[in-house]
């Protein structure tokens, strides 16, 4: 706890003397790092060997150069890979100074000179660089160098550094991760900052008056004030020198931060130091370390220079209106001490802690000791909204035998007002004594106090969380890309709601009649908005799904860019769905569980982020979303009320497992993935303006150019021709829908496929022998039926369990039902064959209806008539057979 000593030992570490602003070196370090980050290839590879050749053999000459003697008026600009390569050097301050030293006779300082990231002009320091070193140009592309073994020119320098450059920029990268949350940048942050590594530095001023050899470890505020002062290499060997008697090293070396190894103990030992030196926690909310950066979204960065649409302005913004802004804060906690407890006490205390009016990131009530009685050390980290009060209850438990079964007593409470040091922000870290309010029963002569410990970051925009509820059981299916959808019930409705359960709006999928195609249904979302009102959300349009009027637009991504993500969305930003949890929502940092299967994450791409920053995660199939930013709502919600229609509670794979027939391995999330995404396995590529509509195509000869509305469903499939008017529905293990396929081909499962110039459609085709080229009025329904042979003018009607109808069968062939087929050059039509050996070849103006017949010969001019239970109508029969009934045989007729 605080005393007038620990009181006197701070003000003693404040007078330290630092000769460079480190608030606003801080900020600049944070800019350029930003910056370093947005440009990977120099964390490894070429082109780090090619900014440490050039940092070598043209910065640090130049350098030396401007430092003996000024070349030019105003400041040098070093270019972004030289200050790189320099900032890593600088960080291991003795190693640097040796160096200079050695090389050039003294240290090379950072004055007068300034980062590319400051956005000032370098073309003087561009002219004298180009005259110095015309080979090396002062921009240089190193994003496409070919690898060479760059040692060898680094060899033939005159002068170079044989500090092992590489491993210093590999022990920097994780730095950025650690110290790139948005609170660190204010300036009360960076303040605070800055007078606590002026207490760092004091702690190891009396370590060494006192003999003492103890590895200190600083938190990660203090030592991006450390990294600060150390990127001003003369200042900082002067202040170190005035204040310690000699320049301090800066050992990053040792990462390994197991239990029990140099950085666990000296940080152990630095924090009891600390606490024991000024009476004040060593631990800081938001200076502490957050575990391994997240895994690589993907390794090619967002190089695209179109420019967004413009912003949406609020009236076109009707969700977020109606949600309210939030702050977040991270807080610290830990009880240090209790005083004036009851007399006669025994057992344990500890302290129940809650907030007044939870909120939606704390609405628990949770326990923690007592430093002074457990002689624990235990501290509580939580986010909450910084409103209202943090409420505290002392609890003690006997330890008698008589009342171990008895619940906790409660001593007394008190109450810790955020809102008086958050609104606005006054102070980031609190440690005082607060007294309680003593509970019924409670006898103490003196009030009871309690040390309470507390920190906060500045208060920064929350995330938020929304859950889509359905008011009733829907459709399952529903298909994500235009395929049909059952008509949903008038009131059935999506409710979205908050975290309190607060409705923010509801959504329905509605079945809308195309301009293009009156036949065909299209899709929409709307939204039913608190006011009552209706808007439409997102249309289901021929390339892909429209938001909130056009300004966004949800589409498959092409495959040549595919770097693994199933969607994108683009209008006022660019954003990628991924499937499974990314970034920042990976599994380790995101603590809901399930199949990744379920899950995709939506990642932005930008100038700012080129390499993606994840702002949202879709659970499709428990319908939430989490949005870290305000305009990510609407997109993230409307997206998982569509998609989480398709994808079933077993995750992607239920696309896939619609039929039976599809010769798939479920375990395979590749395949998973690209089925939901339409992109095709084992296949020719979708081409010409085929768009959104290409639907799901696995294994499959793929959809050709010009496909209209869309290919359905192939699956183990031929494909779908070029010129494929309005759809080629569904094709599993089916021969494919020709070129020319103008109404669609309906269905077709086990099917020889729908022949070139299907004019109609093919109707639905399972295990049938396909539709033949040039079927113009279509095939109808074909099921287990030998097909329509090419020509097929007025449609084949129903065959079902038939050897089909002929080629060239003009008017068309009625319903074929176990029947022998409708022969080639049927005129007419053969009218309905039921269970009959067909019409035969030739058979002129139709067969009428033949019913358990032995059917129409060939030649069959004017039609046969009506057969039922006939032996058929022979082939030949110029003026037609009339109606045979029980007839043994048809009549065999001459010219």
């Amino acid at each position: 706890m605080e005393s007038s000593q620990h009181v006197a030992e701070w003000n003693e570490a404040q007078k330290i003397a630092i000769s460079v602003d480190l608030v606003d070196v801080a900020k600049k370090q944070l800019e350029f790092l930003a910056a370093v980050d947005r440009n990977r290839h120099l964390y490894d590879g070429p082109a780090l060997d090619r900014a440490i050749y050039r940092y070598n053999a043209c910065w640090l000459p130049l350098l030396a150069k401007h430092s003996e003697s000024r070349i030019f008026e105003g400041p040098l600009v070093v270019p972004l890979d030289c200050e790189w390569i320099w900032h890593c050097h600088r960080l291991n301050p003795v190693r640097y100074r040796h160096d200079c030293e050695e090389l050039y006779g003294h240290v090379l300082d950072s004055f007068d000179v300034v980062s590319t990231v400051q956005g000032i002009s370098g073309s003087q320091t561009e002219e004298i660089w180009n005259k110095l070193y015309p080979d090396e140009p002062y921009n240089s592309d190193l994003i496409s160098l070919i690898p060479e073994d760059i040692s060898k020119r680094i060899d033939s320098l005159p002068k170079y550094t044989k500090y092992d450059l590489i491993s210093a920029v590999k022990r920097q990268i994780p730095f950025f991760y650690q110290v790139s949350r948005p609170y660190i940048k204010s300036d009360l942050f960076i303040k605070e900052a800055e007078a606590r590594y002026k207490g760092f530095l004091y702690l190891i001023k009396r370590n060494k008056e006192k003999g003492i050899n103890r590895f200190c470890v600083p938190t990660y505020d203090i030592d991006l004030m450390w990294h600060s002062h150390q990127l001003n290499p003369v200042y900082y060997s002067k202040d170190l020198i005035e204040a310690l008697g000699k320049v301090l090293e800066h050992d990053d070396t040792d990462s390994d931060r197991t239990k029990g190894k140099k950085l666990d103990v000296g940080f152990s030992g630095t924090t009891k130091q600390w606490e024991d030196t000024f009476g004040t926690r060593y631990w800081k909310a938001g200076a502490m370390y957050k575990g391994n950066a997240p895994s690589p979204i993907t390794t090619s960065p967002f190089s695209s220079t179109k420019i967004c649409k413009k912003a949406v302005s609020s009236n076109e913004k009707p969700l977020e209106n109606f949600i309210q802004d939030r702050n977040v804060v991270e807080v610290f906690l830990e009880f240090v001490d209790v005083k004036n407890l009851p007399d006669g006490l025994e057992g344990s205390f500890f302290v129940l802690f809650s907030k007044s009016q939870p909120d939606a990131f704390f609405d628990a009530k949770r326990r923690l000791s007592i430093l002074s009685e457990s002689r624990e050390k235990n501290v509580a980290s939580f986010q909450c909204e910084p409103t209202g009060e943090l409420l505290f209850e002392l609890m003690s438990h006997s330890s008698s035998k008589l009342s171990l079964r008895r619940s906790p007593k409660t001593l007394g409470s008190a109450a810790f007002s955020m809102q008086d040091y958050l609104n606005p922000v006054s102070k980031l870290s609190i440690e005082k004594w607060l007294e309680l309010v003593p509970s019924s029963g409670t006898i103490s002569t003196k009030p009871i106090l309690l040390r309470v410990a507390i920190s906060f970051t500045v208060p920064v925009p929350a995330p938020y969380t929304l859950q889509l509820t359905q008011s009733r059981p829907v459709s399952k299916n529903t298909c994500f890309f235009n395929l049909p959808v059952k008509h949903q019930h008038a009131k059935s409705w999506t409710h979205v709601t908050d975290e309190n359960g607060t409705r923010i709006i509801s959504l329905q999928m509605r079945d809308i009649k195309t301009v293009k195609n009156i036949e065909n249904l299209g899709k929409e979302v709307v939204g039913l908005l608190e006011s009552g009102e209706t808007r439409t959300l997102a249309e289901c349009m021929e390339n892909g799904w429209s938001f909130m009027g056009n300004h966004w637009l949800l589409h498959l991504p092409s495959k040549s860019k595919n770097d693994g993500h199933i969607f994108e969305l683009k209008g006022t930003k660019t954003m990628k769905f991924y499937p499974g949890r990314k970034g920042e929502y990976e599994l380790r940092y995101h603590v809901k569980q399930g199949n990744e299967m379920d899950f995709l994450t939506a990642v932005e791409f930008s100038i700012e982020d080129p390499y993606g920053k994840a702002v949202a995660l879709l659970d499709l199939k428990s319908k939430l979303v989490w949005a870290k930013e305000k305009w990510m709502v609407l997109p993230g919600v409307i997206l998982t009320f569509i998609a989480s229609d398709t994808v079933k509670e077993d995750g992607y794979e239920a696309i896939i497992s619609k039929s039976k027939d599809l010769n798939v391995n479920d375990t395979d999330e590749e395949i998973k993935r690209n089925a939901l995404n339409g992109v095709q396995l084992s296949s020719g590529v979708c081409r010409g303006d085929a768009g959104m509509t290409k639907k799901f195509v696995v294994s499959s000869g793929g959809c050709g150019s010009g496909c209209g509305s869309g290919c359905g469903n192939a699956v183990n499939s031929g494909g779908c021709g070029s010129g494929c008017g309005g759809g080629c529905g569904n094709m599993i293990k089916s021969g494919g829908c020709g070129s020319g396929c103008g109404g669609g081909c309906g269905n077709m499962i086990k099917s020889g496929g729908c022949g070139s110039g299907c004019g109609g459609g093919c109707g639905n085709m399972i295990k049938s022998g396909g539709c033949g080229s040039g079927c113009g009025g279509g095939c109808g329904n074909m099921i287990k039926s030998g097909g329509c042979g090419s020509g097929c003018g007025g449609g084949c009607g129903n065959m079902i369990k038939s050897g089909g109808c002929g080629s060239g069968c003009g008017g068309g062939c009625g319903n074929m039902i176990k029947s022998g087929g409708c022969g080639g050059g049927c005129g007419g039509g053969c009218g309905n064959i039921l269970e009959s050996g067909g019409c035969g070849g030739g058979c002129g103006g139709g067969c009428g209806n033949i019913v358990e017949s032995g059917g129409c010969g060939g030649g069959c001019g004017g039609g046969c008539g009506n057969i039922l239970e006939s032996g058929g109508c022979g082939g030949g029969c110029g003026g037609g057979c009339g109606n045979m009934v029980g007839s043994g045989e048809g009549m065999k007729l001459t010219a």
